[in-house]
This record gives structure tokens, C-alpha cells and sequence, in this order.
């Protein structure tokens, strides 16, 4: 299992853009191919500050995704909000407390 975890930092007029935006692509981000799950976190101090944590089956589920028209149509949208560059990380979950 492979966890990606991306920071996305947003013009404050920005983020009721993405957040309508991420309602309407969410199902098909979560029910791509690999995907077997999404979340989407805002900070607590900074609310331009957003989170999505993503857990793919394999590495190759993930570079499918990041190679297809549907991620390409979200990137080029979200991307034209930033106030920063974003940040990402692939991790491998080492334990779970539930």
C-alpha cells in the first residue's frame, strides 16, 4: 500500500473554487483504478492550507493516475489557484491504530 500525501497552498479568494471543484471529481479520483482511498484535510492555523492523503494499491496504480486525462484536467484547474508550490510525498504505511 502506498500513501501519497500532497500539500496545496491557496489564494484565500481561491478556495471555494477548489472545494467545489473537489466535490465534483472526488468519486472519480477515489474510484480510479488502484485507488482505495482519498481524503481531503484543511490546517487549523492556516486555512489556505489543504491536505489529500490517497492510498494506492501499488506505485504503478499511482503514476496510471498521474498520467491520466482525468488527473490532467484536475491539475490544470487546481494548479491556476496556488499561492505556493505544492508539496508531495509517497509513503509506505508502517502501521495503522484504529
Amino acid at each position: 500500500m502506498l500513501v501519497r500525501i500532497v500539500k496545496l497552498s491557496f489564494h484565500e479568494e481561491n478556495i471555494p473554487s477548489f472545494l467545489e471543484n473537489f466535490e465534483l471529481v472526488k468519486n472519480q479520483i477515489r474510484n480510479f483504478p488502484g485507488n482505495r482511498l482519498l481524503e481531503l484535510y484543511q490546517d487549523k492555523n492556516n486555512a489556505s492550507i489543504f491536505f489529500t492523503y490517497s492510498y494506492w494499491e501499488s506505485e504503478e496504480d499511482l503514476e496510471n493516475y498521474r498520467k491520466s486525462d482525468l488527473f490532467n484536467e484536475v491539475w490544470d484547474f487546481t494548479k491556476k489557484l496556488f499561492n505556493d508550490k505544492p508539496e508531495a510525498w509517497s509513503v509506505d504505511k508502517l502501521a495503522s491504530l484504529i
